[in-house]
This record gives structure tokens, C-alpha cells and sequence, in this order.
């Protein structure tokens, strides 16, 4: 099964990405700066936490299951 992949700039609330080995549900993103002045994406997962990723990463996504 393959999954899709999207740039961190693009992320949206109910995306659920692949990170550290765990599918994550995006609650919110926010653009910031990076330590080193670069734009950065700040996500917030539902599950608790958050992580922030350079604006040009690529994502992994899970497909949404069919109704």
C-alpha cells in the first residue's frame, strides 16, 4: 500500500501523517521561523504534543479509509 506524501506548508487540520512510527491526526498548523530563520510548520497533533517541521519537508499521509 502506498501512501501519499505532502509538503509541511500544506498541512491541514484532520491530516494524519506517519511520525516517530505513529500515525498522528493534525489538530492545528502554524507557520513559524526555524532556528536557522527558515520557515517552519508547527503542528499540533490530537493526540497531544506537537512537532515542527521545515516548511519543504515532505509528509507522510494516510489515506482516508473509503466509505
Amino acid at each position: 500500500m502506498s501512501h501519499p506524501a505532502k509538503c509541511a506548508v500544506l498541512v491541514g487540520a484532520g491530516d494524519v501523517i506517519g511520525y516517530e512510527g505513529v500515525w498522528r491526526t493534525v489538530k492545528e498548523a502554524r507557520t513559524d521561523r526555524g532556528p536557522m530563520g527558515g520557515l517552519a510548520v508547527v503542528v499540533t497533533w490530537e493526540e497531544g504534543g506537537t512537532a515542527r517541521f521545515p516548511a519543504g519537508d515532505e509528509l507522510l499521509l494516510k489515506q482516508p479509509e473509503p466509505e
